[in-house]
C-alpha cells in the first residue's frame, strides 16, 4: 500500500516516518512525500497512491475528490482535526474512508492561547526589541493584571476546557459560549450567551471549528457588542472572523488587542517561507502594522508530544481502513455522514 503525503514538511517526515518505522513490521505502508500541497494542480502527484495524507491548508473540494477517486485513491487520512477543506458528501458518495485527529495534545493549542494572551497584554514582544536596541524605556509597555478579570470562552471542547483550566489558575473569572454545554465547565465557570458574554470580557477567546453556523462569528455586530478595550485571540480557524470588521474595530480603538494564530487567507501562506516576496494579501499585511495585533503562522499545535500523536492516530487510521475493521475517527460511514454539518456543536477542535 502507498501512502501520499501532501503538505509534508520535515518534522511531518520525522514524526511520519519514525512511528511508521517502528510499526514497518506490521504495517506494509509505503511513505511517498509531497512538499507541495493537495489541490487541483497537485492531484495527479496521487497517481498510484492508494491514500492521501493532508493538512489544513490542503484543498479536497468535489473535483479533487473526484481525481482522487478516478487515480485509485480509496482513502484521505487527515493529520488534523479540523475537516471543513475536505467535501465529505462528496467522499461518502463515492465511498472513500476518511478519517482525522480528533483530539492531540489540546493542552499544546491552549497553552498557545494563554502565551499569545500574556504577550500581547504585557508587551513582551515589543520589550524584546527595544532591549535588543539597548531601549530599556518602560514607556507603552504597560499592561494589565490578569487576576481578577473576566476571560470569554467561545467553545468548550477539549481545547476550550484546558484553556479555562489555565484561565482559572490565574484567578480569572470565566464566561462561556456553546450551543452543547458540558458538565466539564461547571469547576471553571458559567454558561452565557454571546449577547451577555461579550460586553463582560477582558479577554475573549475562540475555540471552535468552523462550520456554517460559527463562519465570522466574530463580525460587526460581535465586535461592537466587546467590552471597550478587550483582547481577542483566535487559535482555532481563521474563518472565524471577519477580517474587515476587526481592522475596522482596532482603528477605532474599540477592540483594544488582537492575537491570531490562524488566518481566513492563510492557505497560499502559512507553513512557507515568504521574507523575500511581496505579500499580495492587504488585509494581513495591514494587521501587521498594528502595534497591538501578533500574528503567528498557526503554530499552536507545534509542540513535540502533538506531533508525535498525530503520527500515531494517523497511521493507526490507516491501519484501520487496511484491515478494513471499524474506526473511531472515520468521518464517513454506511452512506452517512457522521458529522451533520448544520447541526455541529460549537466545540474544540
Amino acid at each position: 500500500m502507498k501512502l501520499a503525503v501532501f503538505s509534508a514538511k520535515p518534522y511531518d517526515k520525522r514524526y511520519l516516518g519514525g512511528v511508521h518505522a517502528a510499526r514497518a513490521d506490521a504495517d506494509p505502508v509505503e511513505l511517498i512525500f509531497h512538499e507541495f500541497s493537495l489541490s487541483q494542480d497537485t492531484v495527479s502527484l496521487a497517481n498510484g497512491a492508494d491514500a492521501v495524507c493532508v493538512f489544513v491548508n490542503d484543498s479536497l473540494d468535489t473535483p479533487v475528490i473526484e481525481a482522487l477517486h478516478n487515480a485509485g485513491v480509496r482513502a484521505i487520512l487527515l493529520r488534523c482535526a479540523g475537516f471543513n477543506n475536505v467535501d465529505l458528501r462528496t467522499a461518502e458518495k463515492l465511498g472513500l474512508f476518511v478519517a482525522n485527529v480528533p483530539s492531540y495534545s489540546p493542552e499544546a493549542v491552549a497553552e498557545f492561547a494563554v502565551a499569545l494572551i500574556q504577550t500581547l497584554n504585557r508587551n513582551t514582544h515589543r520589550a524584546y526589541n527595544r532591549v535588543r536596541e539597548g531601549n530599556f524605556n518602560l514607556e507603552g509597555l504597560l499592561g494589565r493584571t490578569l487576576h481578577g478579570k473576566t476571560i470569554g470562552v467561545i467553545g468548550t471542547g477539549k481545547i476550550g476546557l484546558a484553556f479555562a483550566r489555565i484561565m482559572k489558575g490565574f484567578g480569572c473569572s470565566l464566561l462561556a459560549f456553546d450551543p452543547y454545554p458540558t458538565d466539564a465547565f461547571a469547576p471553571y465557570g458559567e454558561y452565557a450567551d454571546l449577547d451577555t458574554l461579550l460586553p463582560q470580557c477582558d479577554f475573549v477567546s475562540l475555540h471552535c471549528p468552523l462550520t456554517d453556523s460559527t463562519r465570522q462569528i466574530i463580525s460587526e455586530p460581535t465586535l461592537a457588542a466587546m467590552k471597550p478595550g478587550a483582547v481577542l485571540v483566535n487559535t482555532s480557524r481563521g474563518g472565524l472572523i471577519d477580517t474587515g470588521a476587526v481592522i475596522a474595530a482596532l482603528k477605532a480603538r474599540h477592540l483594544g488587542g488582537l492575537a491570531l494564530d490562524v488566518y481566513e487567507g492563510e492557505g497560499s501562506l502559512f507553513y512557507n517561507d515568504h521574507s523575500a516576496d511581496i505579500i499580495q494579501d492587504d488585509e494581513l499585511m495591514r494587521l501587521t502594522t498594528f502595534p497591538n495585533v501578533l500574528v503567528c503562522g498557526h503554530q499552536a499545535f507545534f509542540t513535540e508530544e502533538a506531533l508525535a500523536e498525530i503520527a500515531n492516530c494517523t497511521l493507526q487510521n490507516l491501519e484501520d481502513f487496511r484491515r478494513k475493521v471499524p474506526c473511531k475517527n472515520s468521518l464517513v460511514r454506511e452512506g452517512h455522514l457522521l458529522v451533520k454539518r448544520a447541526s455541529l456543536p460549537v466545540r474544540s477542535v
